[in-house]
């Protein structure tokens, strides 16, 4: 770890005996750090730990907004990995360690610097649900179908240092970090400092609810993190959220989140830091600050920090920590500001009223969509007028209705209520409609324990709610086959069916490619949906189904009181069950010790595996010669606002018709073993196959038509094969865009994939943080129309050539450009904000830099 630059501004910390870099003993030498807002002030500790005095006055002159567009550093104290970006992460690492063997050096020398935990959580897809034997018969499925993806993980445990493997089953990556991972103040070199993280999902920033600074990044920025390589941005905007009032009875935290991403969404704060104060806070409990935190992705946040107080310490406490612990945490947040009692000054300030809140869902097809619940049924006639599906009573079957997902299984009040829901409703005699798949898989074995506990397990499984497994399924698009019934009818009679989900992501054909809707709701509403089978039931006013006795019932019959689920809340979620939960063992199974691997420090890949091979982008050219036009380009796909990873690479069941698994099967997979996109992204030929391969893409290419479609002049097909085709005529591609392309997940394979197809630049409205990120990681230019110019200003047909004009002097950060088609001249600006961005581009990625310097004589730690 990076010793202290900075030693005279170290003082004791009170009550221990440690010390702490001071911001207020810098404050003399640095300027005014005290009112800063708590999320930069733990940006401006570590900035001082690591940099001598001159260059962290420039960079703490740039966080205070004194400095014009200087950049920023960061560098993250740990890295969290889910399996989906960690495998094809590690397969990058592991092919650098091949080339620096290759030519004659230590492939050791290329090693975190950090810690890294790998948690497995993303391979479990619900193959069986609604009986008791589902969590074994998907534990087996898991095990086998990922054997190989699993022995590569295995390896890395081995060959890596610095460097912990949490294996299947041990629960969802965001949620073990709150109750296990994370401890707020870390001790290094007799100095308590903050617990600072970067993780390869959108969803880390559920740790903030704990007061530590943490946020989502792509692959290729975690390989920079975890080689010692500090993260480069511009100076955050920060909007502090004053909450006021209190929840009124039968809103939950879900409602309140779903209200929140709705007006973050619509105050825009795509790339800003949010931080909540106000004495509303104290209303909320730590588990429902998580929930909110959560959802940062889903509002385009960086991060929605909240600062340290009692129920901080609180809920530390009940998921186990040591009181010792506990003090130091104390004494160290009052120390640096970053107790609640300390109010920091916001530029930029908004309120929301907690009382505001009514049960709600969100869709049918973003998380921002928030409806109230007695819109719900207009909104998915809405959905099908779009999709120019003519109405019929049938559509809106309710196809999954999943209690699932970090969200919201990790706050033990919604899991309560859905719980006494669930047992209200068995007592009436009620079930879920027949051809809805129900399942339950908890963020962590916790949950399991509580339940048993309260003794609500039974009534859960006897509506169908069978634990299926601890993992991300249906909300990462691992929600496995629809029920045969239905599935046919949607084959055969073009059925339009929803998803219900207590999830944080509804993206088109993310949830399941044959479902025409999703819909984000509590876990409570969840089993609602189920039992009345149909979006098209008004929840809040008409009865869900009919009881054993004839009589109709309502909603509002079995809401549970919430007296009882607090009182089962203070009775059963206890630390107890924590420390016992994680006593039992995180870094192995017995499924996981029987599992054989490799060893050595280079990894012996199996060349006709379909699952692990050399990812190769390290030896990739750039993209963009220096100092050069682009010329002779063509438009691959015209895409309207708001598109999402899971268009451009998606995560879902790879379908057999599809370039991918046409590939699969001419390599002898059957049509039922294909899996989904995420369990194959260690293989680089299929990903590339991939993209865009999301039936509900809309292509504005293709009037009226949605799929994986694209022409350029006579050839038509799928982007995969016009893009081959391009590429054989040696034509350059790029993509055209709306608005926020690339919001949701922070897959690094979305900018990947576009490498692979042969586009250089994607000329968008604007770009999602982490999107943006990737593309540079991946030496593709991110350009932002200006000036009120959009993508038709180019008045583009799929075969009119594209040039686009660089100034002589070459790219710069923000520097503007010129697209060219005919006589249309549109401008645009580069969207790299720093030099080493542009460095990045002109090196064709940070991949191909990283092997550059590893295999030269100086090294990034150097």
């Amino acid at each position: 770890m990076v010793p202290c630059a900075n030693p005279q501004f170290l003082r004791t910390l009170p009550e221990t005996d440690l010390n702490y870099l001071s911001l207020a003993a810098a404050e003399e030498d640095v300027g005014p750090l005290r009112a800063l807002p708590r999320s930069l002030k733990v940006l401006a500790e570590d900035i001082l730990w690591r940099l001598p005095l001159e260059e962290a006055r420039r960079e703490l002159d740039a966080l205070r907004g004194e400095a014009g567009e200087r950049q920023i550093s960061f560098a993250p104290g740990r890295a969290l990995l889910q399996d989906f970006l960690g495998v094809a992460l590690m397969t990058d690492l592991v092919s650098i360690r091949d080339t620096i063997a290759g030519e004659g050096g230590d492939p050791r020398r290329l090693d975190p610097v950090i810690p890294v935990d790998f948690v497995v959580d993303h391979s479990l897809a619900v193959q069986h649900c609604a009986s008791a034997a589902a969590l074994v018969l998907n534990r087996q499925v898991e095990m086998e179908r990922n054997r190989e993806r699993f022995a590569f993980i295995k390896w890395c445990q081995s060959a890596f240092g610095n460097f912990r493997v949490i294996p299947p089953g041990r629960g969802i990556m965001h949620q073990v970090n709150l109750e296990w991972l994370s401890h707020v103040v870390r001790v290094q070199d007799g100095c308590a400092r903050p617990d600072t993280m970067i993780g390869t999902d959108s969803h880390t920033t559920m740790v903030n609810a704990l007061g530590i600074l943490g946020w989502g990044v792509g692959g290729i920025e975690a390989e920079a993190a975890m080689l010692g390589l500090p993260l480069e941005f511009s100076p955050p905007r920060v909007v502090g959220i004053q909450l006021t009032g209190a929840m009124r009875q039968g809103a939950t935290a879900t409602d309140l989140v779903l209200h929140i991403t709705e007006m973050l969404r619509r105050l825009g704060v795509v790339g800003a830091f949010v931080e909540f104060y106000g004495d509303g806070i104290s209303a909320l409990s730590l588990a429902d600050r998580a929930t909110i935190a959560n959802m940062s992705p889903e509002y385009g946040a960086t991060c929605t920090y909240f600062p340290i107080d009692e129920a901080t310490l609180s809920y530390l406490r009940m998921t186990g920590r040591e009181e010792g612990h506990l003090r130091l945490i104390r004494a160290y947040a009052k120390a640096q500001g970053l107790w609640h009692d300390d109010q920091p000054e916001f530029a930029e300030r908004h309120f929301f009223d907690l009382s505001e809140v009514a049960p709600s869902m969100a869709g049918p097809e973003r998380p921002e969509q928030r409806v109230a619940l007695k819109d719900v049924p207009r909104s998915f006639q809405d959905r099908l007028a779009r999709l120019g599906i003519a109405g019929q009573a049938d559509h809106g079957a309710v196809a999954i209705a999943a209690i699932t997902s970090c969200t919201n299984t990790a706050n033990p009040v919604l899991m309560m209520t859905a719980g006494l829901l669930a047992r209200n409703a068995a007592q009436r005699g009620l079930e879920p409609a027949p051809w809805v798949k129900t399942s339950l898989a908890p963020g962590s074995r916790v949950v399991t324990d509580y339940l048993d506990a309260a003794g609500l397990t039974p009534h859960l499984e006897a509506l169908g709610f069978h634990t299926v497994g601890y993992g991300c399924t249906t909300c990462n698009g691992n929600s496995g086959p629809l029920l045969l019934e239905l599935a046919t009818r949607i084959e055969e009679e073009g059925l339009a069916t929803v998803a219900v989900l207590s999830g944080n992501r509804n993206f088109e054909g993310r949830i399941h490619p044959s479902i025409k809707a999703a819909y984000l709701a509590s876990p409570p509403l969840v089993i609602a949906a189920a039992l009345a089978g149909n979006i098209s039931v008004d929840l809040a006013t008409e009865p869900l189904a009919t009881d054993s006795a004839g009589i109709l019932v309502y909603l509002r019959d079995i809401w549970p009181d919430p007296a009882e689920v607090a009182d089962l809340v203070a009775r059963h979620v206890t630390a107890e069950l924590f420390k016992a939960s994680y006593a039992a063992g995180m870094e192995t199974t017995e499924d996981w010790e029987a599992l054989p691997s490799p060893s050595g420090d280079r990894f012996p890949w199996d060349r006709d595996s379909l699952f692990i091979q050399p990812s190769g982008f390290a030896a990739m050219s750039p993209a963009y010669g220096q100092a050069s036009d682009l010329v002779d380009l063509r438009p691959l796909l015209s895409l309207k606002d708001g598109i999402t990873t899971d268009h451009i690479s998606p995560n879902a069941a790879i379908r057999a018709d599809s370039p991918a698994g046409r590939w699969l099967t001419e390599r002898g997979t059957p049509p039922n073993r294909l899996g989904n996109y995420g369990l194959r992204r260690g293989n680089p030929d299929i990903c590339a196959r991939g993209m865009f391969d999301n039936p509900l893409l809309e292509n504005e290419f293709f009037d009226g038509e949605r799929g994986n479609l694209a022409r350029i002049d006579d050839f038509s097909g799928s982007v995969w094969e016009v893009a081959q085709q391009q590429a054989q005529l040696g034509r350059g591609l790029v993509v055209l865009a709306g608005h926020n392309y690339g919001a949701g997940s922070s897959r690094d394979w979305a900018a990947k994939g576009l490498r692979t197809l042969g586009v250089v630049a994607v000329l968008a409205g604007s770009f999602e943080r982490i999107h943006r990120s990737n593309l540079i990681g991946m030496g593709v230019l991110p350009l932002v129309f200006i000036e009120g110019a959009t993508r038709f200003d180019l008045g583009l047909q799929e075969s009119r050539p594209l040039s686009i004009h660089v100034p002589d002097e070459g790219l710069s950060p923000r520097v503007r450009l010129e697209a060219r088609a005919g006589e249309q001249h549109v401008p645009l600006r580069l969207d790299a904000h720093s030099e080493a961005e542009v460095s990045l581009l002109l090196e064709g990625g940070l991949l191909p830099m990283i092997r550059r310097r590893f295999t030269g004589p100086v090294d990034l730690r150097d």
